[in-house]
């Protein structure tokens, strides 16, 4: 038994931790609960059971890592547990004390324990194919909450100068509960401390801040959260589509998001963008006139975009005067043009019952459904098609006699119009010549898309130089021109 405790002890580990009061302890680590942080391993705090300990990867940033620690435990933000139906619920893993081992290196930090098993990553919430897969509720208003509470987050961070830069849904978690947020990896963030500003090391395309394409990471402060922020409610509300995804007008090259958000291709304003159109199923349309303006503002080129503490506001309003849809209540809407959810909803039905229609209808070639098709029609439908070019072929040469005759004899043709013509001036017959010759062409490159012979390019050249010889021709006699003249 004594063997065995001993063998146990030594899975332990120990740490000294500096509070923020000044007060020291010794902190004693056991079971390890995350192994793939990006910057370290959380381990659970044996002695606080309501803190675990984040300690870092890397030890060479002992001394950048402690004083960034000691800013935020100085600088704390007003971000306190919320209690909701007689249950605490912790909403920022912030610092509680710095870790040192005991050679005085910085190795981690304590900080609040926030139960993963209660919350998801905001990602979940945006997409009704996995709310359901996750169990979480379809009301509308719980991602209106979120909004409000995300919202409040990072206005309380920026209140104390901090950002949190790499703002995106799957480094935010709520509870699933009642929608409060839950923050992670905070020494991450961007940190306001007295002797200067300790930058955040992150940042994740798709939530960029245009101008941000030309910082590095480490300059990016409250422009870059108010921007991602943004783009975290707009999702919210709008089931999941980002501000910056659309449909393309044009058959052109297919831009990245985040190269759309850097030429500013706002696809859901007041005003249309010139690259896409709206997502078909977005319910914009339906949202309350000054959200429209404050996600102007958050996108488009030289607007002052919302800061975190408006958006704050404005959903609390919304929030505060929200309408109940009567044919569904976990639906809500904002104005008298009704519930834009319902809206949508019937139309994916419409589109999905028309393609199932189109599915369902039978395949034909040429009036046959392809069921139908024996091997004799397919014979019959083979020699038709053999005739129809034989006949095509026969037209087009006929044709070109035609025109061979026609040019050939354009001088004689216009013999009895010369006096007309000549009257006209040089200028003003060459200016006829060339729209001639332009209609030629026009006219010569829409047949031979439907005529197979003149699908010859040489044939087909040789008969455009024919026709422009012959003109040429045809002008000098009927101005009786000679080398002379010139």
């Amino acid at each position: 038994m004594n063997t065995q405790n001993a063998m146990t002890e030594q899975n332990f580990l120990y740490y000294n931790a500096i509070y923020g009061d000044g007060h020291f302890e010794r902190e004693k680590l056991g079971e390890l609960l995350n192994k793939g942080g990006a910057a370290g391993k959380i381990y659970r705090d044996v002695n606080h059971p309501k803190f675990v300990a984040k300690i870092f990867h890397d030890r060479t940033k002992s001394h950048t890592n402690r004083q960034k620690l000691e800013a935020m435990l100085h600088n704390r933000p007003n971000i306190p547990p919320i209690e909701y139906d007689g249950k605490m619920y912790v909403q920022i893993a912030w610092p509680e004390a710095v870790l040192e081992d005991d050679d005085g290196f910085c190795v981690g930090y304590l900080m609040p324990l926030i139960n993963m098993d209660e919350a998801v990553s905001l990602d979940h919430l945006m997409q009704k194919a996995v709310r359901k897969k996750l169990g979480l509720s379809e009301s509308y208003s719980n991602r209106l909450y979120a909004a409000y509470n995300v919202a409040s987050m990072v206005a309380a961070l920026h209140k104390c100068g901090h950002y949190i830069v790499d703002l995106k849904p799957a480094n935010v978690s709520v509870y699933k509960e009642n929608m409060l947020v839950a923050m992670f990896d905070c020494d991450g963030f961007s940190i306001k401390g007295e002797k200067g500003r300790y930058p955040a090391e992150f940042v994740s395309e798709e939530y960029i801040y245009p101008e941000g394409m030309r910082q590095n990471c480490e300059d990016m402060g409250e422009e870059q959260d108010k921007f991602a922020l943004a783009v975290i409610i707009f999702k919210l509300l709008n089931n999941g589509i980002h501000p910056f995804s659309g449909t393309p007008r044009k058959n052109t090259e297919m831009l990245t998001i985040q190269t759309r958000i850097e030429q500013y291709h706002y696809a859901y304003g007041l005003w249309p963008d010139s690259y896409q159109a709206p997502n078909p199923y977005s319910i914009h349309h339906f949202f309350d006139k000054k959200t429209l303006e404050l996600f102007d503002r958050a996108f488009l080129k030289g607007q002052k975009r919302p800061a975190a503490k408006e958006w704050q506001a404005h959903l609390e309003y919304l929030f505060r005067n929200l309408k109940t849809c009567k044919q569904n209540p976990d639906h809500i809407y904002f104005t008298s043009k009704g519930c834009g959810l319902c809206a949508i909803e019937e139309k994916f039905k419409q589109n999905m019952a028309a393609v199932k229609e189109e599915k369902a209808m039978p395949v034909k070639i040429r009036g046959l459904e392809i069921s139908e098709l024996s091997t004799e029609k397919n014979e019959q439908l083979k020699l038709e098609r053999r005739l129809k070019f034989v006949k095509l072929n026969k037209v087009t040469l006929a044709g070109i006699v035609f025109y061979l005759f026609f040019f050939g004899s354009l001088s004689f043709i216009l013999k009895p119009f010369h006096k007309l013509l000549s009257s006209g001036g040089y200028a003003i017959q060459l200016i006829v010549c060339a729209l001639v010759i332009k209609a030629l062409y026009t006219a010569g490159t829409y047949l031979q898309n439907k005529l197979p012979l003149l699908q010859n390019q040489a044939l087909f050249n040789m008969l455009k130089i024919y026709a422009l010889i012959n003109i040429i021709v045809a002008f000098i006699i009927l101005n009786n021109l000679t080398l002379s003249s010139y």
